[in-house]
């Protein structure tokens, strides 16, 4: 089955509504996630984003285990602005999934790419994840993204997830379920960001949306 559904802290908003405003809207870590976790073996980087990273050059980085990959496609626009934003948006995911693969819900690296509503929606997610021992293995992509720059420290970002190809796994036997879900393997994500003093663009909100037809189409 592809990565089940976890209790949502918060009521799911309109996705259209974050990107046109750039501004305020409600909160819920993602709507089903998947979990980087008890694979072992060789370790291998999740695929970036094509873009140039902006902020500081001592950024956090994200190992994977062999077998579990973020895929970031046409994650470039060609304006930096954009693709800087997208940078950090990419690595807000990876953050997220590195912190499932060590079991770490106090992850400085989450802390690093997300704040707020955001940070404590991650948290709890991770705890989650955590508690079920369970973690994912497989590919998860990332595609479709649809970035506002509304002035230089404030953005927003709407993006589309396909989990299809992710599997829960369970932490403490291996066993990877890949038994069908009647749930759509589609998601939509909407982001807030803003850029902090040292040029780093963190997320601030999050709001998900499974089956959605912004993705879904």
């Amino acid at each position: 089955m592809n990565r089940r559904s976890l209790p949502v802290a918060a009521a799911l908003a309109a996705t259209a509504a974050l990107l046109l405003t750039a501004c305020g809207s409600g909160d819920s870590p993602k709507d089903n996630d998947k979990i980087a976790g008890a694979d072992t073996g060789e370790s291998k980087p999740p695929t970036p984003p094509s873009a140039s990273a902006s902020g500081p050059a001592d950024r956090p980085t994200f190992t994977f285990p062999a077998g579990v990959e973020n895929q970031f496609e046409n994650w470039k626009t060609g304006d930096p602005a954009k693709d800087a934003v997208l940078q950090d948006v990419s690595q807000q995911v990876n953050a997220v999934d590195d912190a499932i693969l060590r079991g770490d819900a106090n992850s400085a690296g989450v802390a690093y790419y997300r704040q707020g509503k955001a940070l404590l929606s991650a948290q709890k997610w991770i705890d989650a994840w955590l508690r079920d021992d369970l973690t994912w293995t497989g590919v998860t992509r990332y595609f479709q993204p649809n970035v506002k720059v509304a002035d230089q420290d404030t953005a927003a970002v709407v993006y589309c997830a396909d989990d299809s190809k992710a599997f829960n796994k369970n932490r403490k036997t291996g066993k990877v379920d890949r038994s069908p879900s009647g749930e759509s393997p589609f998601i939509t994500y909407s982001t807030q960001l803003q850029k902090n003093s040292k040029g780093v663009w963190q997320t601030t909100d999050v709001i998900s949306k499974r089956g959605d037809k912004t993705c879904a189409s």
